[in-house]
């Protein structure tokens, strides 16, 4: 069943006879930063959903609460699009018989294309989409998800996610710069390699068979930016050419794949395991790839709840299982938290411009000194929400 709006919702489960209230205001009157932002959400084009869940044998129960997520109120979704493109990339490895290891080189066929055949942060020096999406989901490479990107194509990403129940999402950007407007749906020829560099599955380049309509809303954001000859446009910049995604499709993939209480994805237990899995992991915790903890510390991805620190994360009975987007201005974070000591398990997103010079590109951003605060203090928030709270069904 689906709430909104700030007034107190109170539902009876006619099954159970229980009874519960909750009101955004509950969670963010209980810290000034989370008070002001929320008492200004168009200027921060704050949006955050909370889902309830609760378990009868051994069986989710999902109640969802959302604040300002209506269509029209836009936000760029930057590696968001990074969740929905690994899932279909296995996906699409097992509609074709090819394994995650497998060797995968990509060749160019237009100027802008990267060839690439070396990947030297993996064990055996070569890419694989395995190696690719666990990079995706541990520091968020943008090199990573756009071989990804590749070897999907656009019209098989699109495909499949209309198919799955979300035709509003577009994904037609690289994010690793080389390629421009059009030349960004023309994708790279691909092969696919065993050990011993036999070829077992090769892929032309792919050209995009309709066209990707960005959907009827304002994409208009900021009072001026600078474009990429560092030239000042006093003009809003306009964010239709680029990727989209809405925080509640963001939110319902990655529930999706949690529970798989839908079917909607054809992926095995194991590659389910695999990418929650690495969306949970610190940087640190990966053997390959490694990272330096100090620049890939343990909340280099973590927004809600341990956004605001750089220290390192001892709890290790929280889990959050999540993923992150993070530019011109837009912070964003879809998480799923699960505590195994308190028996704890609740689903948040949340999304939050901090930009307060309304000045796109300028490269100062409010990051720190709001957006991640904020984030923080809202994952921590409801924590301790769910904390109080009683258990609706028990098992």
């Amino acid at each position: 069943m689906k709430k909104t709006g700030l007034a107190i919702l109170v539902y009876i489960l006619s099954f159970g006879k229980a009874y519960c209230q909750f009101s955004f205001d509950t969670i963010f009157n209980r810290h000034t930063l989370l008070k002001k932002i929320s008492a200004s959400p168009g200027k921060y084009h704050l949006q955050v959903i909370y889902t309830h869940i609760d378990f009868t044998d051994n069986t989710p129960v999902f109640d969802e609460y959302y604040f300002n997520t209506k269509p029209e109120n836009y936000f760029y979704c930057a590696s968001l699009v990074k969740l929905p493109v690994g899932i279909l990339a296995l996906q699409k490895l097992n509609e074709i018989g090819i394994r995650e290891d497998a060797i995968m080189f990509t060749d160019s066929s237009i100027a802008c294309h990267r060839k690439v055949k070396r990947d030297t942060s993996s064990v055996s020096r070569y890419p694989s989409i395995e190696h690719y999406i666990k990079k995706m989901f541990l520091v968020s490479d943008n090199g990573s998800f756009s071989r990804v990107y590749e070897f999907l194509g656009v019209d098989y990403i699109h495909k499949n996610l209309e198919q799955k129940g979300f035709p509003a999402i577009r994904i037609i950007n690289r994010y690793d710069g080389n390629c421009k407007g059009k030349d960004n749906l023309v994708t790279n020829p691909v092969t696919f390699l065993d050990q011993d560099l036999k070829i077992i599955y090769s892929q032309k380049e792919q050209f995009p068979e309709r066209a990707y309509i960005t959907p009827a809303i304002n994409m208009q954001v900021g009072r001026a930016w600078y474009d990429a000859s560092n030239k000042r446009v006093n003009a809003p910049k306009n964010f239709s050419g680029s990727n989209y995604m809405s925080l509640v499709d963001c939110h319902s993939i990655l529930k999706e794949l949690i529970f798989n209480h839908k079917k909607k994805f054809d992926l095995s237990p194991a590659q389910r395991k695999f990418l929650l899995d690495y969306l949970s992991y610190y940087p640190r915790q990966s053997p390959s790839p490694v990272y330096n903890s100090k620049s890939y510390y343990d909340s280099y991805k973590k927004y809600l709840f341990y956004g605001d620190s750089r220290a390192p994360i001892k709890d290790t009975n929280l889990i959050i299982t999540n993923i992150v987007g993070q530019s011109y201005g837009f912070m964003s974070d879809c998480a799923y938290f699960f505590d195994k000591k308190n028996n704890i398990a609740f689903m948040l997103s949340a999304v939050i411009y901090a930009n307060e010079d309304e000045v796109i590109n300028d490269g100062k951003y409010d990051y720190k000194t709001i957006a991640l605060p904020f984030l923080a203090e809202l994952g921590r928030q409801f924590y301790k929400y769910e904390l109080q709270r009683k258990q609706r069904l028990k098992k």
